[in-house]
């Protein structure tokens, strides 16, 4: 993995150190060293595409049921603003995220619009739910059970508990299948509401939850459209 990440980012620094070949030659060298330190490579979608920060995504569970729907919010019973996080029925896609990186928070090694994988970062919905609400995911720091504290949305992307680290489910590269980390646990999932797998920060491997992005086509196409005009 690490192979890849270095070839990527030589090329890079030349292409902007041209100059300089020298001094880009050893200062390409010295951070990819770091990347590979980190275990930082980007983050992919279904298509094998980088995961960026200016484009949104479904993320859809892999491992919580056969043919699973994408991540909702779960209704609150009071009042009917969302506050967990649960999956849609099967076959339905879910609320589209927008993951971004944590203010004041040193640039990752990899360009500023790619997601890394081992990086902090937020994650969003992207819904017009309860306008009054921030749609930001945090862990729930008054839980009253710690070791199962729900993953709701409400959070502030300024603070700790909304930062998040997206990590490689398996060893191959190709995989493209993830899991959401914090500095207190793993992302799983329960048995919630109407035995809809709901998510939950936990220490138990068997409740970890995977994941895959998928791009959101609409907005790639909008995209598309203003560049060509």
């Amino acid at each position: 993995m690490c192979l890849i990440s270095i070839t990527k980012l030589i090329q890079t620094i030349k292409k902007s150190m041209s100059s300089f070949p020298l001094a880009s030659f050893l200062i390409a060298l010295l951070l990819a060293a770091a990347v590979c330190t980190h275990g930082q490579v980007p983050v992919t979608d279904t298509d094998g595409n980088n995961v960026r920060i200016n484009e949104r995504y479904f993320i859809q569970p892999v491992n919580t049921g056969v043919n699973g729907g994408g991540l909702i919010p779960v209704a609150a019973i009071l009042p009917s603003c969302p506050l967990g996080i649960t999956e849609a029925l099967p076959g339905e896609s879910g609320v589209l995220v927008r993951i971004a990186f944590p203010p004041r928070l040193i640039p990752p090694l990899l360009p500023r619009t790619i997601v890394p994988t081992n990086s902090d970062i937020t994650i969003e919905f992207k819904s017009n739910i309860c306008n009054g609400i921030s749609k930001f995911w945090e862990v729930d720091e008054f839980a009253q059970n710690p070791d199962q504290a729900e993953i709701l949305i409400g959070g502030n992307r300024r603070r700790g508990n909304s930062w998040f680290k997206i990590e490689r489910a398996g060893k191959e590269a190709e995989t493209n299948i993830y899991k959401f980390t914090t500095s207190a646990g793993t992302v799983g999932a329960i048995s919630g509401a109407f035995d809809s797998p709901q998510l939950v920060l936990t220490n138990d491997v068997a409740k970890t939850i995977f994941v895959k992005f998928i791009r959101d086509v609409t907005t790639v196409v909008t995209s598309a459209s203003r560049v060509e005009k």
